[in-house]
């Protein structure tokens, strides 16, 4: 029986899109590394992002050069890119809906933490949640699985009372990992490929469908 729901941010309850795209131009511009405007860069959405700045510099994810395009990124996310971002349909009706029912939400997120809790009070959601669990600014709990391992601990969860929500192999593929079932959102950044691959137990297009997949 499900009790407590792990849900993801980006791509899941917000669209970061412009946000975190033109942060990170911002921050490879900062390191000598600009980016063509017409190239495609939405994949960085969700996945850890200093290994996706690293792969877009083409160098290790150790790699000085990504920590610097980090710093760069969050020069401008935390004061600007911060707020370039909107709810997907039906998230707040959908969150007081699943908190009136009983169940306990858990943000589980790779943004850090002190950002989600940011982005939560800027749409007034963080009245939803037991807490908003995401990395550290030092890039530990990046890992969607070492996260939800993180969680589990901290707030003593049986994995078989649980869900994860999320839109990328990520987020299923760590979930899965900690012994918990998943639920894919169609409408965010994995593509079609990635999710038949990572195989959720079930595939929502739309945020409200939560509520038929959690008996």
């Amino acid at each position: 029986m499900i009790k407590n729901i792990l849900i993801d941010l980006d791509g899941t309850l917000t669209d970061p899109k412009v946000g975190i795209t033109a942060s990170a131009r911002f921050g490879l511009n900062k390191v000598g590394h600009p980016i063509p405007e017409d190239e495609n860069i939405d994949w960085i959405i969700g996945p850890p992002l200093k290994a996706s700045l690293a792969k877009l510099l083409n160098v290790d994810a150790h790699d000085v050069l990504a920590e610097q395009a980090l710093q760069g990124y969050r020069e401008r996310f935390a004061t600007v890119g911060l707020f370039e971002n909107h709810l997907f349909e039906d998230v707040p009706e959908t969150l007081k809906q699943l908190k009136a029912q009983g169940y306990r939400l858990f943000l589980a997120t790779a943004k850090p933490e002190v950002y989600a809790r940011q982005i939560l009070e800027h749409f007034d959601l963080l009245q939803y949640f037991e807490y908003p669990y995401g990395s550290e600014l030092n890039g530990e709990r990046t890992n969607k699985a070492d996260l939800i391992a993180f969680i589990l601990e901290k707030e003593q969860l049986d994995p078989n009372e649980c869900i994860m929500v999320g839109d990328r192999e990520h987020d299923i593929l760590g979930a899965r990992k900690n012994g918990i079932e998943t639920i894919a959102v169609e409408y965010g950044y994995g593509s079609d490929e990635e999710l038949t691959v990572a195989n959720p137990k079930a595939r929502i297009q739309n945020f409200f469908e939560i509520l038929d997949h959690l008996n």
